[in-house]
């Protein structure tokens, strides 16, 4: 508990609120395609707006939209942004256990598309901004909410929008989003992650050609036939071994709180010729697809197309890649890895590129929120992250924004986290969505307060 921060404010009261906000937001269907964040967005309006906080709507496109709300800390260059993203990717309800736009409550955990991604750390931005006001703390720095559009769908509606057309909204120095503050294991030790750097993308379309003919006719020169073999190679073979900085700081954080079998195997995972072997031991548990992900560039193919009748063979056929980038890795060399392993013509047409996000791990900023967790979380460990996915983050570091992934959530041991990400009953712990509140609110308040008791 918090009670002397929080001026005797009852955290129980609190967080049925912010409870009842989560539930709320959960009920709006904000699936994208087709984004249409508008409804959630004119919900958190509305609930500012009683607060007596000044918020601002920006539409990008018609039903696109992404919310602001600024409190005044003298300091606007210094601020720090809460953001998050309204949009979720869409559900099939017939295979969830509970309506997946219900936000109802069951077995413990509070259940919805986006409890995880990322509805939960909307409400807890916006709990702690609420929290900000009514208290009257005297900040330091200025504090803005932000929650925006388009995050799942390449951002085109949302943080690359305002990066390039509103970046007046986007006037600070830090930034907190996704991509780590949820409780991880290392044996039994609790691990959180603090994340700092992030791969990139690179979404391609890759195709190959051969001869036409009727179908009943087989032979060598099909292209479909011809497209099989590079993504059979391209799905058995990884791309090369390729250790960046970025990557062995957090390796090297990891191996700092983990027990000697684990450190050995971590070790050993960074050195090229026994790194596979080392992935493949057992020691790593569930960490190993994301540290062997880690270890290099990756392509995953994500869609095919070829043929127009059943008994032609076509002339074409083409596949959709989602690659991913180290921090550091020039597109040409990327391309480069998929021909080698490919081993046949191909035409590559690169349909979108983000950056990778590269920053110092160490700030103020990060310290602070390294102490309050440990202080939260007593006998957890905390070390820098590299994310395997994309944020939002990409984008504002075209601003200079210091962004970190930390939205935190406090997560059982048993409880399967990583797997309902994008996945059919996705939930959260409601004890995990309240505890997140306290440690948000808290380093936010310690960050931006500091003087307050």
């Amino acid at each position: 508990m918090l009670a002397s921060t929080l001026h005797g404010a009852d955290w129980s009261a609190l967080g049925a609120e912010a409870l009842g906000h989560l539930q709320n937001l959960l009920r709006i269907d904000t699936s994208n395609p087709p984004g249409n964040e508008a409804p959630a967005a004119a919900y958190l309006e509305r609930v500012l707006r009683a607060e007596g906080i000044p918020c601002e709507i920006i539409e990008s496109a018609p039903g696109r939209a992404n919310l602001f709300a600024r409190l005044d800390g003298g300091n606007p260059r210094g601020g720090l942004i809460l953001s998050s993203h309204l949009d979720v990717v869409p559900a099939e309800p017939e295979l969830w256990k509970h309506p997946p736009f219900g936000g109802e409550v069951h077995d413990g955990c509070i259940w919805g598309r986006g409890a995880i991604d990322m509805k939960h750390f909307t409400i807890n931005s916006l709990m702690t901004v609420i929290l900000l006001k009514r208290l009257r703390l005297p900040l330091v720095r200025d504090v803005v909410f932000a929650a925006i559009a388009d995050e799942e769908a390449g951002m085109d509606f949302g943080s690359a929008w305002l990066v390039d057309n509103r970046p007046d909204l986007l006037q600070g120095e830090y930034c907190l989003t996704e991509g780590g503050g949820a409780t991880g294991y290392v044996g039994n030790r609790p691990l959180y992650t603090i994340q700092a750097a992030a791969k990139g993308v690179a979404w391609l379309r890759v195709s190959t050609t051969g001869a036409p003919g009727h179908g009943s006719m087989p032979h060598a020169d099909n292209a479909v036939v011809r497209l099989g073999r590079v993504l059979a190679r391209l799905g058995t073979r990884p791309l090369p071994f390729d250790l960046r900085p970025s990557v062995r700081t957090y390796l090297a954080g990891l191996a700092g709180v983990s027990g000697w079998r684990q450190r050995l195997a971590l070790h050993l995972a960074t050195v090229p010729f026994s790194s596979e072997i080392a992935l493949r031991h057992g020691a790593l548990g569930e960490r190993v697809r994301a540290l062997r992900a880690l270890l290099r560039n990756t392509v995953s193919p994500t869609g095919l197309t070829a043929g127009h009748k059943e008994n032609v063979i076509p002339s074409r056929a083409s596949a959709i890649l989602d690659g991913r980038l180290l921090p550091g890795t020039p597109v040409e060399e990327f391309l480069r890895q998929i021909r080698a392993i490919a081993r046949e013509e191909l035409d590559i047409e690169i349909l979108r590129t983000i950056p990778a996000v590269v920053q110092e791990f160490e700030s103020p900023l990060y310290d602070v929120i390294a102490q309050v967790v440990k202080e939260q979380h007593p006998g957890c460990a905390v070390v820098p992250g590299v994310l395997t996915g994309l944020t939002d983050a990409a984008q504002f570091q075209r601003l200079g924004l210091r962004t970190y992934g930390f939205a935190p959530l406090k997560i059982p041991p048993d409880f399967p986290y990583n797997r309902l990400f994008h996945g059919h009953d996705e939930r959260i712990p409601v004890e995990g969505f309240l505890w997140g509140l306290q440690t948000l609110f808290e380093a936010v308040r310690r960050f931006c307060a500091p003087s307050a008791p």
